[in-house]
Formats: structure tokens, sequence, C-alpha cells
């Protein structure tokens, strides 16, 4: 998927983008975060569609997965490119990967300071606020079928 903003996002695999979605991850939110390591690292990661975006350079400055029970996660920007459509493009580019695996809905923990990006793409919050990871999060739903 071009963008204007001279950056792509396209479909990654673990096995293949391994090096390139590690890096983003623990660059985001292990070391700017203080995510534990412990927590960042699962065996769902195999079974995942993962976005990677690249700046003009083939650097990569984003990710996000979509789990195969319909949850988005991992969604991360690298701070010189927040702001610049980068979030923006890969959770489209998820939303609409998961339409077409036929998802009826999509699911996602939203760090609280994230909420109103999500709600821009339809997402709805529900349920209190909740620690992960020490982090703040709300759940979130969009829900197309309905």
């Amino acid at each position: 998927m071009e963008n204007p903003g001279k950056f792509t996002v396209r479909n990654a695999s673990w096995r293949d983008d391994l090096v390139a979605l590690q890096a983003l991850r623990r660059e985001i939110f292990i070391i700017e975060q203080r995510v534990p390591e412990v927590l960042e690292w699962d065996a769902a990661d195999a079974d995942c569609v993962h976005a990677l975006a690249l700046n003009a350079e083939a650097q990569a400055i984003g990710t996000g997965r979509l789990l195969p029970d319909g949850h988005i996660g991992r969604m991360a920007v690298i701070t010189s490119w927040r702001r610049r459509g980068v979030g923006s493009a890969i959770l489209e580019f998820l939303i609409s990967r998961a339409r077409s695996e036929g998802h009826a809905a999509l699911h996602l923990h939203a760090q609280s300071h994230a909420l109103a990006f999500y709600q821009r793409y339809g997402f709805i919050a529900h349920g209190a606020e909740f620690m992960e990871a020490g982090i703040p999060h709300r759940q979130m739903t969009l829900n197309w079928s309905a």
C-alpha cells in the first residue's frame, strides 16, 4: 500500500521479517515504554498477519499484527514517524485484511492515551480501564456486521 508520506505498508512474515519486526517492538515497547521483555514475545506471532511500514530507504518504521481470532495488537511506530499517518496506514491495512479474511468484528486493547486514534476508525471503548504491562488500557471493538 503506497502512501504519499513516502512510506509503504506491506504484509510481513514473522519468519522472513523477524529482525525488523522484533527491532521495532523492542525499541518501542521494551525500551521506550518499559514493557518487560517476557511480556512482549509470545507464540502467537507465528500465526499472525503482520503489517510492516517502511520508509523510502526501506527502513522499518512501524508495525502491527492481526491475530487469527480478530484481535489487533502490537501497533507501534517509531518516534520520528509518529503523527505522519504511519499508524493510520498500518491500522487500515490490518482492518482491510480482517475484512478480506471474513472477520465480523475486530478487538484490541488500546493504550488509554490512544483511544481517540482508534475511535476515528469506528472502534468503541467498553469496560473499565485496566493495566496491561504497567500501562493503562481499554478494550475496544469494531463491529461492521451489526
